[in-house]
């Protein structure tokens, strides 16, 4: 029998296994919260794009701690979240494989932007994507009522069909990002007509989640193509002297079973893989045409919370957003799918109230000095002008 020279616990993870590249772009929502009959019915999740990150000063409230009543810095992330507009609608009935869809129910107008997320190349395409829909439900009113009528009799979950302005940002992008919003709260008759009414209007974000919430992220995170193990995985190098390089598993497996397990570290895809990150908090929900969304009672300067420069890789955020607290996965412009906590919050750390002193806006490519250009302005002085 042979042994071990060194002990050592396994390396890497296998509750993320296979680490593959993901079929989807967008996250997807796998589980929606538990419905409650007894509130109002209201949308549960919503999408974003990633801009930046920044840091923020706060007080904390959390008595009994070190910290308490004292200052800390934190890292928070900018995510661009420009208002959704819902163009359909979705019953599901409960089967003994699961949810079955029903019937789906289209609004009668659909903006460019989401049409396009049905063709592969517009440019070719006839574009004639519900041209016929649209004519039998301007011609025939009793039959829209009575699809959906059905829904109400039948279905046990109701979701609507909402789709992003990829537009009003300042991506290449030009297809919008369609998905299915579980809608919480009443009776189905309520979560129907209140889908419906949703129809062709704009869903701002802070009529979903509000300032001081726990939400969870849903993102598929930055890809890095093919990487051997010790990267992949975190294996130990093998000594100095080994041959043909050090940088590998030294024993794949014994010889029988006589097959490499799934359990042994291999090379391959690292990152792109869909993962879902949850118990992030929102530190602030902004209004793109505020002059003031990153002003703080404490900090009264007038200041956007585009950082001097742009975000790198990103530009200016010129629509809603939201301050989630920490990091969010996948790479800037990515899609965020922001999500209602499965969860009943009872820690302290998310019943804390939020109290922002600083919201930090000096550029983010370099070491940055200033705030604002009028504050560089001020100490810079007069500076020479580059004539035409």
């Amino acid at each position: 029998m042979s042994h071990r020279k060194f002990e050592a616990p396994r390396r890497g993870s296998l509750g993320f296994i296979p680490r593959k590249r993901s079929k989807r772009f967008r996250g997807k929502v796998k589980s929606f919260p538990r419905d409650d009959p007894s509130v109002a019915p209201h949308l549960t999740a919503f999408i974003g794009y990633k801009a930046g990150m920044t840091h923020v000063v706060r007080d904390v409230e959390r008595p009994g701690s070190k910290l308490h009543k004292k200052e800390t810095v934190e890292a928070v992330t900018v995510i661009e979240a420009p208002p959704m507009v819902v163009v359909g609608i979705v019953g599901y009935i409960e089967t003994p494989k699961g949810l079955r869809s029903l019937k789906t129910v289209w609004a009668s107008h659909l903006s460019q932007e989401v049409l396009r997320r049905f063709y592969k190349n517009w440019y070719k395409s006839k574009r004639k994507a519900f041209t016929n829909y649209t004519k039998k439900v301007a011609a025939d009113k009793e039959w829209f009522e009575a699809q959906l009528k059905k829904i109400k009799k039948y279905a046990t979950v109701v979701r609507v069909l909402a789709h992003t302005q990829i537009s009003k940002i300042g991506l290449r992008a030009k297809k919008a990002h369609l998905m299915e919003i579980q809608v919480n709260g009443g009776s189905i008759a309520e979560k129907v007509d209140y889908g419906v009414s949703l129809f062709e209007k704009q869903v701002p974000l802070e009529g979903v989640f509000k300032e001081g919430e726990m939400i969870d992220t849903i993102a598929v995170t930055k890809g890095y193509g093919y990487e051997g193990v010790t990267t992949r995985w975190g294996t130990t190098r093998l000594p100095r002297k080994t041959h043909k390089g050090l940088r590998k598993v030294a024993c794949i497996g014994s010889w029988h079973p006589s097959r490499v397990q799934s359990t042994v570290p291999r090379a391959g895809q690292r990152g792109f893989h869909h993962r879902t990150e949850i118990n992030k908090k929102i530190y602030r929900i902004g209004k793109g045409n505020d002059t003031k969304n990153a002003t703080t009672e404490f900090d009264i300067t007038e200041k956007q919370i585009t950082p001097m420069g742009g975000f790198p890789h990103y530009g200016v955020v010129s629509e809603d957003f939201l301050v989630l607290k920490g990091c969010v996965p996948g790479p800037k412009k990515r899609p965020i799918t922001l999500r209602k906590t499965l969860l009943a919050q009872t820690k302290r750390s998310a019943l804390e109230p939020v109290n922002l002193k600083f919201i930090d806006t000096s550029s983010k490519f370099g070491h940055g000095r200033f705030q604002t250009s009028d504050e560089k302005n001020k100490f810079m002085g007069a500076r020479k002008v580059a004539s035409k």
